[in-house]
């Protein structure tokens, strides 16, 4: 009997990541999210006539900089080329990328693959990475359907993107969400996309077929612009399941542009790809070969050395990768490999945890239950984020070092967008990259103002010390924690104190309270003393309650046995 291997899932992406620079590609447009319809459009972005490209230096090394990331070859002589298209968001008829020869080859992205979200259950998987290109985006289109009109917004075209291009690798929805969400947090950490993906920094188009193993690849279909992880998931999850069932009734899956119905959870068939699209393309003359160089000395004479791309410099500038973070922080501290993905998918938490850990004398185990279970409850209660203001790593928002004129408090204010938080203060919900003309000697920005955590770490870290020096129960911190997190400006001890919240040290007035309640409870202490130990639960608890949590239990247990016994 033959066993006919069922079919399985292959799955491909192309996810094209916005590079983050406060200028557009190929001109000086400003890049912000939610400005006004075409107010940031130059006359490069319009494609009027006569106008030519000038390369970003920083999205070229933000390019590399992701390449390197992710193991890639850097090609150092990379070309540019037109892509010819005709639709109403592309005004110049031609899309800038690099289909011949792009900046960076032959990279893997590795990840970790929970199955079913089960820590134990977890696997290390890689995926090829194919290639990532330079290119820039197209406009948007509006669509109004009460006029049953298109508008075009072109504050978007001509905004730097990296297509990076994925190999067939993976074989379901919930192994390509964790690639995405791996390669989201290593764009943030290099800091060369925000991958905010709400805000389209980050879109996925998945390439999806099935095929019998050791047969050739079936039929693809592609799913266009998924922007979100958990859609992405459910997209490549139906799709496969729905070309499955087109196969096993005996039909033919076609060759087709598909859509997600969010509201559905299905894929949408939007236009065939049946006929070859020749997109014709061609080098652009406008723009020279870009050259990266390996090291310093390697550069030509002639050529501006503060302007090259050197990989030797980048290589310098590598933080430490999330991978590198995770295994870091269990082996140094022995936390469980759980929490160190807690830790480093929110953002702020490892320097938060680590500020912590530094700043008092428990061990790192105690520390992690009050972090990830008190503080992240607290902070996802409230729709809060941790502050990295208060961890002196490095700068929470933005770091602006002027060479003479500052920026004016009008254009500060044309840049943010005030908004009332549920206390009624004014807070800035976003800042964006600010145009200060050539005086901004530096700018490291993070386009989005958190909504910050009201508890420091140091704070956190003396309470902390106050329940291993004996000083407060655990209960009792529980409330002190509530207390902290509503008044941060009061000091802990002065919360304990106004509260009468210390621990009772004192013996004589510990026996008197035990006493009046093995006085109160004759029949559980009968239980006890013939052999029910259980019952001393009870006991212990009309302590706890009494005294509100204020006694140490070992404490009491020695006392009440010394009574009963």
């Amino acid at each position: 009997m033959v066993i006919v291997p069922q079919l399985v899932g292959v799955v491909g992406l192309e996810i094209h990541a916005q590079i983050q620079s406060k200028s557009k590609l190929f001109s000086g447009s400003q890049v912000r999210f939610m400005s006004p319809p075409n107010s940031l459009v130059s006359h490069f972005d319009a494609s009027l006539p006569g106008t030519l490209p000038v390369l970003n230096h920083r999205c070229v090394e933000a390019a590399v900089l992701t390449g390197l990331a992710l193991n890639c070859t850097i090609n150092k002589r990379s070309l540019f080329d037109r892509k010819h298209y005709f639709y109403a968001d592309m005004p110049a008829g031609f899309q800038i990328t690099q289909q011949r020869i792009p900046i960076a080859v032959n990279g893997t992205l590795v990840y970790n693959h929970f199955e079913g979200h089960k820590w134990n259950h977890g696997m290390t998987k890689s995926v090829k990475i194919k290639q990532i290109q330079l290119e820039q985006d197209s406009g948007k289109s509006l669509h109004d359907e009460e006029r049953s009109q298109t508008l075009i917004d072109l504050n978007r075209a001509g905004v730097g993107l990296m297509e990076l291009v994925m190999e067939p690798d993976m074989c379901g929805g919930e192994e390509a969400a964790s690639a995405v969400r791996e390669l989201q947090l290593i764009l943030q950490t290099l800091g060369t996309c925000q991958a905010n993906m709400s805000e389209g920094q980050l879109r996925v188009d998945a390439n999806v077929s099935v095929h019998r193993p050791g047969d050739p690849l079936g039929v693809r279909t592609e799913v266009k612009n998924i922007n979100s992880v958990r859609h992405l998931a459910k997209a490549i999850d139906y799709e496969i399941q729905r070309q499955m069932k087109v196969l096993r009734s005996g039909g033919t899956v076609i060759n087709e542009t598909r859509a997600f119905d969010s509201k559905s959870s299905t894929t949408i068939a939007m236009r065939d790809k049946e006929g070859l699209q020749d997109y014709r393309f061609m080098p652009e003359p406008n723009l020279p070969p870009l050259f990266v160089y390996e090291t310093e000395d390697s550069v030509p004479a002639g050529v501006d050395s503060a302007q090259a791309v050197v990989v030797e410099r980048l290589i310098s500038c590598l933080p430490e990768m999330p991978a590198q973070k995770r295994m870091r922080l269990v082996e140094t501290y022995d936390i469980q490999l759980e929490h160190s993905f807690t830790l480093v998918n929110e953002e702020g938490l490892v320097d938060y945890f680590e500020s912590v850990v530094q700043k008092t004398k428990a061990k790192p185990r105690k520390v992690i239950g009050w972090v990830l279970d008190d503080l992240m409850r607290n902070l996802n209660l409230h729709n809060l984020n941790v502050s990295q203001s208060s961890v002196n790593s490095r700068p929470s928002v933005f770091t602006l070092v002027f060479m003479s004129s500052p920026v004016s408090e009008e254009e500060k204010a044309s840049f943010a967008h005030p908004v009332i938080s549920s206390s009624g203060t004014s807070l800035l919900s976003r800042i964006f990259s600010l145009s200060c003309r050539s005086v901004i000697y530096e700018v490291n920005f993070i386009c989005s103002l958190l909504l910050v955590s009201p508890l420091s770490p140091e704070a956190l870290a003396q309470m902390i010390d106050l329940i291993e020096s004996g000083r407060i129960s655990s209960p009792v911190a529980k409330q002190v924690f509530q207390e902290m997190w509503k008044a941060p400006e009061l000091p802990v001890e002065q919360i304990i104190e106004e509260r009468d919240w210390w621990m009772i040290s004192d013996v004589e007035q510990l026996r008197a309270l035990c006493q009046r309640i093995v006085d109160g409870h004759p029949e559980a202490v009968q239980l006890i003393k013939g052999g029910n130990k259980r019952v001393m639960n009870k006991l212990i608890g009309e302590i706890h309650k009494v005294t509100k949590g204020r006694t140490d239990p070992v404490q009491v247990v020695a006392i009440l046995e010394e009574m009963i016994f």
